[in-house]
């Protein structure tokens, strides 16, 4: 199968080592994320459910906002906004690449980890980011396996990953270690474990591994499901007597949408 011919009923692990072999470029879409491709090499993943890279940068105090927005507006549609913070100076080689391959791997978890199905490969995409570190697509799934049984070793529960999670009554982060602290203090029943590790400026690996161990030690559990709204009943409903639609306003309507 050819990397233009990868279909979407196959697990977006195979996928990925065909496109690898095919030497493809192109974003790879899964449910929980986009892998991105260049000659065959993971270049970025994407992932609703970890921090952006901007994100991690400027809330960490290593990139002012202004500095990352600058240069994605003057790179991003040449997909060079790697390029552009080294050669600016607002950033050195070495530390986006850290950064890089951080927000890379912790993306790539929750992209194969929580959905192994790939929906749709698309050919000769790229990200506005560009290439910063090329990484091969084994160590991309070595990597992600190795997170996902070590997370499991802690606590067996991959909902603590996605779901909003909330504190149980005698949780207190004034008792903890430091940093599994300061990951409970954060949990208020609204917050997933991505927002949580966004707000420390965390790796959201990081976060998980301490948001494990909190469920593990019986203070932290996924948040119950908010209720819907109650339906009040509508005065008048099931009667007859109800007005028809206006037929000319729903044509001039139509008319715009269509000229449009």
């Amino acid at each position: 199968m050819t990397a233009a011919a990868a279909r979407a009923d196959g697990s977006a692990p195979e996928l990925l080592d065909t496109l690898a072999a095919d030497r493809a470029t192109g974003a790879l879409s899964t449910r929980s994320g986009i892998f991105y491709l260049a000659a065959g090499h993971v270049v970025h993943v994407e992932s609703a459910h970890s921090p952006a890279l901007g994100d991690l940068l400027t809330r960490s105090g290593a990139l002012a906002p202004a500095g990352w927005w600058e240069a994605v507006e003057r790179a991003g549609s040449r997909q060079r906004v790697g390029r552009q913070l080294v050669d600016s100076g607002r950033l050195t080689a070495g530390a986006l690449e850290l950064a890089h391959l951080g927000a890379l791997f912790d993306a790539a978890y929750f992209a194969l980890a929580h959905d192994g199905t790939a929906l749709r490969f698309r050919p000769g995409v790229a990200h506005w980011l560009g290439a910063v570190r090329p990484v091969t697509v084994a160590t991309v799934l070595r990597e992600s396996y190795r997170r996902r049984a070590l997370l499991d070793r802690i606590w067996p529960d991959a909902a603590v990953d996605t779901a909003p999670l909330a504190r149980t009554p005698d949780a207190d982060p004034a008792v903890l270690p430091p940093r599994r602290g300061r990951a409970l203090a954060l949990v208020d029943g609204g917050r997933t474990a991505a927002q949580i590790a966004s707000a420390l400026a965390h790796r959201t690996f990081h976060t998980l591994v301490e948001l494990r161990r909190l469920a593990a030690e019986g203070l932290v559990t996924p948040a119950p499901p908010v209720p819907a709204p109650p339906v009040h009943p509508v005065p008048g409903a099931g009667r007859a007597d109800w007005d028809e639609p206006d037929t000319a306003l729903l044509r001039r309507l139509l008319d715009a949408l269509e000229a449009l």
